[in-house]
């Protein structure tokens, strides 16, 4: 049975796509696993540092964070630095992926990890009260969800927008937008 968020992944068009669209990029479904482990780990670091004071610290980890979701949500999940470790080193370890999924939900999920730490680290940067440690704790609970559970909150949210019409409207997508 596929996890929630790959329901959408077994149909070659989203509802509503036009047959001129070209195909959507699709993933192995442990790659963004694998990256979320990882930022969940950087995440916890940033709640910890903010717990003990090292408020310079944590927000310049939170900021590397914040430009690691950017490049996630600009350049496709597909292409995340954390991605092309998990191609280089993991994935030729490991059996075939059942089922690939597609790229979309993941990567509105990196858009929705950049809010999370972008408002934190402005806020931070803003001289607001653990508000790094805050915006660390709500992604990291996000990370941890997708790295040992496999339910990404953000491709949800994604699913729920395409549900209700909100996105990929005649077929667009985020990496052809």
């Amino acid at each position: 049975m596929p996890s929630p968020r790959t329901r959408l992944a077994h149909s070659p068009r989203l509802p509503g796509a036009d047959m001129a669209t070209t195909p959507r990029p699709r993933l192995d479904p442990r790659g963004p696993r694998f990256g979320a482990a990882i930022t969940a780990s950087v995440l916890l670091t940033v709640v910890f540092l903010s717990l003990i004071g090292a408020s310079v610290a944590a927000v310049v980890l939170l900021a590397a964070l914040t430009a690691l979701f950017a490049w996630g949500a600009l350049a496709g999940a597909g292409r995340h630095p954390y991605s092309v470790l998990f191609k280089k080193f993991v994935r030729p370890r490991l059996a075939p992926p059942t089922e690939l999924e597609d790229a979309a939900p993941p990567t509105f999920a990196q858009g929705v990890g950049l809010a999370v730490t972008l408002v934190g680290l402005i806020l931070g940067l803003a001289g607001v009260p653990d508000a790094v440690g805050i915006a660390a704790a709500a992604a990291f609970v996000a990370a941890f969800l997708n790295a040992v559970f496999d339910y990404c909150l953000g491709c949800q949210i994604y699913l729920l927008l395409v549900r209700f019409g909100v996105l990929n409207r005649g077929g667009r997508t985020l990496e052809n937008v």
